[in-house]
């Protein structure tokens, strides 16, 4: 920590490296071709906001790089609160053209501004959102602190029940292909995912 964190109350996390969260882009060829498995072209990073000034210009900053970034493609951003008070990030394709390399790139983009303006430590996770042949979301949550993905499967219906035989299974599937977290404890689900 230099004297410029001290005076200014921020740091920076020594996250993991960023072709962890790039390892989705190989991955979900597998997935498609080997499991049935889409992407529906939305992914969403997710973080805990700050009511200044200065962090909204940030949020500012990052759609237009997301916008910059994957604008020849169509992919848009959009904010949302929950009601925990986390702040997601939602990027979606243009119709029809899911692109998993644009989401990691857009997603990757918005971290980056996130850690660059030194609040590294309020990055969450970032969710990849796909779905099974029976049209079943599956989805994949990369842990920023942890460095590590793990899959995501809500049972259909109203209760807020996973399907964790399901969520093992992939485990296994994707296990040469992913940088799986191993211990399950970690596997934290999110519900009420907007993508």
């Amino acid at each position: 920590m230099g004297l410029r964190d001290i005076l200014t109350g921020r740091h920076t996390v020594a996250g993991p490296a960023p072709d962890r969260l790039f390892a989705i882009t190989t991955a979900y060829i597998a997935l498609q071709s080997e499991h049935s498995i889409d992407p529906i072209g939305t992914a969403a990073i997710v973080f805990q906001a700050l009511q200044t000034s200065e962090f909204e210009a940030t949020l500012s900053e990052m759609a237009e790089v997301v916008k910059a970034t994957c604008g020849e493609s169509g992919t848009t951003a959009r904010t949302q609160d929950d009601s925990y008070g986390y702040r997601w990030m939602v990027l979606e394709n243009a119709p029809a053209t899911p692109s998993v390399e644009d989401l990691a790139v857009g997603i990757n983009a918005v971290s980056s501004s996130i850690e660059t303006a030194g609040h590294g430590e309020r990055l969450l996770c970032a969710v990849f959102a796909f779905k099974d042949a029976q049209g079943n979301p599956i989805y994949f949550i990369y842990n920023y602190k942890r460095g590590y993905w793990y899959p995501f499967v809500p049972q259909p219906g109203e209760k807020q029940q996973r399907n964790t035989e399901r969520e093992l299974q992939l485990k296994a599937q994707m296990a040469d292909d992913l940088p799986i977290e191993p211990e399950l404890e970690r596997w934290f689900p999110l519900w009420g995912i907007p993508i």
